[in-house]
């Protein structure tokens, strides 16, 4: 077999590629045998990241996650409701260089709005969410459904045991927001299933700490970081680590007023757990084989066969500062640079993220660092090329068989 690509001395292992999928994967493996050769020596490759909670579908809060993508190693992307079962098409419509995975918002309506999706409860129809999650088994995964009072209003939990109906029926996962009471978080966790996720886990808002959240953890409660604007407090999770809760996935909530932070992106999120002393490999756990698995996805992983998402980071040992959502600080030992990233083997190039939607509030600091990141990119673009598909100089250089 002649391989198409060939990621050539990485840390743990050597990959190669044959039609979009992995097709081997050890130590010193022939260089002879591929096509392409990449030197990734001295760097560290993973699985694609999967991010189990973020939104790109249309809406208020929607992002496009492709200019983002191809600097952060993120290959899957869970949109985590911004679609209801009236606006989902206008997500499967999108055509994305990114895997997206969906769960559906129980509202109809989705996240159409900044928020109260669930106030009027003819909008969670349960028969209307199943049909249309049945329909589409290919791209939803699961259901979503915030608790908070501004979302719910005076319906309670009511929303999410509409979307508990969903996932019984339908055997998926409902991922639960947790946010400002009431209802208490407590009487959200204690409706959970084994499987079920909830996200924000470590919120400074809902502060899911004590004895309903460490039975939860135990019954199998999926802990999701969701970081996002809001939903993440370095004192929770340290409580939470000291009850002996840790996040079982780690997610950005990345959406249109958290992406130029306090968020940013995936990788900056791992810091942050980094930050808070959880080791490196339990980190890259977080976000590739366990959100695959808690949603079914064919992702997180390099087993033979599986595609061929791939991430290539350096790792940058120091001192580096990193906040949470209400910029309360801690520091990193170390962070991941990404260097590259493929989807289906194929390198995913450099790409200028669209201006903010009119309705986001931007600092004076947002806006200068807005037009920082589009000059460095532009710069990167105009910069002459190296038969990297596409890249410059400073990512690792292909070599190609004759």
């Amino acid at each position: 077999m002649t391989w198409d690509l060939l990621l050539a001395g990485g840390d743990p292992v050597d990959v190669a590629v044959k039609d979009g999928l992995i097709a081997a994967t050890g130590q010193d493996l022939p260089r002879s045998d591929a096509l392409t050769v990449v030197d990734v020596g001295g760097l560290l490759v993973t699985p694609g990241l999967v991010d189990l909670h973020t939104h790109v579908g249309p809406g208020y809060w929607g992002i496009d996650p492709d200019p983002i993508a191809w600097h952060t190693g993120v290959t899957t992307w869970v949109d985590a409701g911004t679609t209801g079962a009236y606006t989902l098409d206008g997500l499967l419509r999108k055509s994305f260089d990114v895997r997206v995975a969906g769960l559906l918002n129980i509202s109809a309506v989705g996240l159409a709005g900044r928020t109260g999706e669930s106030r009027d409860l003819a909008n969670c129809d349960v028969a209307l969410a199943i049909d249309t999650v049945q329909r589409h088994r290919d791209r939803i995964f699961g259901i979503k459904v915030r608790i908070d009072r501004e979302t719910v209003g005076d319906n309670g939990v009511a929303p999410l045991r509409r979307a508990l109906t969903v996932g019984d029926a339908c055997r998926v996962p409902v991922m639960v927001h947790v946010g400002a009471a009431p209802p208490a978080v407590d009487e959200v966790l204690e409706l959970l299933r084994p499987g079920d996720i909830v996200t924000h886990c470590a919120s400074g808002i809902a502060s899911p700490v004590g004895p309903a959240a460490v039975a939860a953890g135990e019954r199998g409660v999926v802990f999701d970081l969701g970081h996002g604007s809001g939903g993440f407090a370095f004192d929770i999770l340290e409580q939470q680590l000291d009850l002996g809760l840790r996040p079982h996935t780690i997610s950005t909530d990345l959406h249109a007023r958290s992406v130029l932070g306090p968020v940013f992106d995936l990788p900056t999120t791992m810091a942050k757990m980094l930050a808070a002393g959880l080791p490196l490999a339990e980190v890259i756990a977080a976000v590739t084989v366990r959100p695959a698995t808690a949603l079914g996805l064919d992702a997180g992983t390099l087993d033979v066969g599986k595609p061929a998402d791939l991430a290539v980071f350096a790792i940058e040992h120091g001192k580096f500062e990193v906040t949470d959502a209400h910029l309360a600080a801690r520091i990193a030992p170390m962070r991941l640079a990404n260097v590259a990233t493929y989807r289906k083997g194929q390198l995913l190039p450099p790409r200028l993220p669209v201006p903010p939607a009119p309705w986001i509030p931007l600092t004076g600091a947002q806006r200068a660092a807005l037009g920082r990141r589009d000059r460095d990119i532009r710069a990167l673009l105009n910069q002459p090329l190296v038969g990297r598909d596409g890249l410059a100089d400073q990512f690792p250089r292909e070599t190609r068989s004759e």
